[in-house]
């Protein structure tokens, strides 16, 4: 696990006019990484931990949350909704119990920023649980965790058995009559279940599809009671906003997206790691401060938040990766992984490999996401392989639209958003492939998921 160097604080000036890249840092949840045993108590109780929590317990819930939504807290999880106003939603005085689910399936191609929080730093997601359930009046708990992630199942597990012994988890937390108990359950690796209503039903025993809404979560959600459903690094973002204060953390980042949060720099750069940063930063700064892309070589596309959100480009290099510069980009901030391809890269090779991965993990519920992945892929191959078609890529629009929008959950958006912005951006690349019978790429000299499973596309 790579970390970036520890630098506080937002942008500075240097002596002379400058800014030095790595000032742009802002190391919160990241700020001990490096340390020996980062992961303990004793270790987090040396950096301020569990005092967000005592601030928390002298203030009454429904304070606590709106200290949270004045916060512009947003869902790190990938669409950025508000976090506050998420627990704001769970229904007071109706007499059924409330549940906390963090949801720790990180599946997607490319985002890797919860499972290296929570190897380092899991007393962060736990403090920040227990201030959570405080707020929407919860006394349970739930973890979902990607269950092939065994290392960081036994790390939380001792950092929850930690919290136990030390009095921050079980009845009377502090002496505030808080009762908490908290649960690790090790998901059985579907993507299908980092949709939180298909999480709810794989936690509950069932299979993991997706629900129909309404209801929504708020109000009938685990075992059909009021559930707020949010991400590690959401959670884990809380106890540093109520120890340093809302206005501490509206000091980072914009007007619409404050605060800092961790950037997954992954593919063909010198010094892939995690980032932390206030959001806003650019995708120009993180590679100057990373070493760039490998030496020789210069960036073609990039994802701003892991394959299912729309691809940029070289011309994207300066817009602001908050949620609102991304999305006048076209594309969405997601989990921001930030996946770098460089010219050696095959955008119809990447693209495909994208598409095996959604027709793969496809729960197969709905119509347009269960036959459209699946023939997105059959058609991506043949282009692939020299066997395609000019007609076929009218036919790869026609099916990423009826899948974009009209599948019943998020993940035929995901599957269509690649296809789309590839052909926005590369059209010319996929033609290339139709008239010149094949790759006019070296698979040799790249090193974007080799694929021996289908030995003729590389024929």
């Amino acid at each position: 696990m790579t970390v970036a160097p520890e630098i506080g604080g937002t942008s500075q000036a240097e002596p002379g006019g400058g800014t030095s890249p790595q000032k742009l840092l802002a190391p919160v949840l990241s700020a001990f990484w490096d340390e020996p045993r980062s992961w303990t108590l004793e270790t987090y109780l040396r950096h301020d931990g569990y005092e967000g929590l005592r601030k928390a317990l002298a203030m009454s819930p429904d304070d606590v949350i709106a200290y949270v939504k004045d916060s512009g807290l947003r869902g790190r999880g990938g669409a950025g909704f508000p976090t506050g106003m998420k627990w704001q939603f769970i229904p007071q005085g109706d007499n059924k119990p409330h549940y906390l689910v963090v949801n720790a399936d990180e599946s997607e191609p490319g985002t890797c920023k919860d499972i290296p929080l929570l190897f380092a730093n899991p007393h962060s997601l736990v403090e920040g649980m227990i201030i959570a359930c405080w707020a929407i009046r919860s006394e349970r708990a739930f973890v979902y965790l990607r269950g092939e992630t065994v290392p960081v199942l036994r790390r939380l597990h001792e950092a929850v058995r930690e919290a136990y012994a030390a009095g921050y988890l079980g009845r009377d937390i502090l002496g505030s009559g808080l009762n908490l108990d908290v649960t690790v359950h090790a998901g059985a690796g579907a993507y299908i279940c980092g949709e939180e209503t298909a999480l709810l039903d794989s936690l509950e025993g069932r299979r993991g599809q997706p629900r129909l809404r309404p209801p929504f979560p708020a109000v009938e959600g685990l075992y059909a009671c009021p559930t707020v459903v949010n991400n590690v690094e959401s959670i884990a973002s809380v106890p540093a906003i109520l120890n340093k204060g809302k206005k501490w953390f509206r000091s980072m980042g914009s007007e619409k997206s404050p605060g800092f949060t961790l950037y997954s720099l992954s593919g063909h750069v010198a010094g892939p790691g995690q980032y932390e940063a206030p959001l806003g930063i650019t995708l120009r700064q993180l590679l100057a401060m990373s070493g760039g892309m490998r030496p020789g070589h210069r960036l073609k596309f990039w994802t701003p938040g892991g394959s299912s959100t729309p691809i940029l480009t070289e011309a994207h290099l300066d817009v602001p990766l908050d949620y609102e510069g991304v999305g006048a980009a076209g594309s969405m901030l997601g989990t921001k992984a930030l996946q770098c391809f460089d010219e050696t890269t095959c955008v119809v090779r990447a693209v495909t490999r994208w598409s095996e991965f959604y027709a793969h993990e496809s729960c197969g519920k709905c119509t347009p996401c269960r036959e459209g992945t699946y023939w997105l892929v059959q058609l991506l191959r043949d282009i692939e392989a020299g066997r395609g078609r000019m007609s076929d890529l009218d036919k790869i629009d026609d099916i990423a639209d009826t899948l974009n929008g009209k599948s019943f959950c998020a993940l035929g958006d995901g599957a269509a958003a690649p296809v789309f912005s590839s052909f926005q951006h590369f059209r010319a690349e996929y033609e290339e492939h139709i008239r010149g019978r094949g790759c006019p790429f070296d698979p040799a000299k790249s090193t974007v998921w080799a694929d021996q499973s289908h030995p003729e596309v590389h024929a």
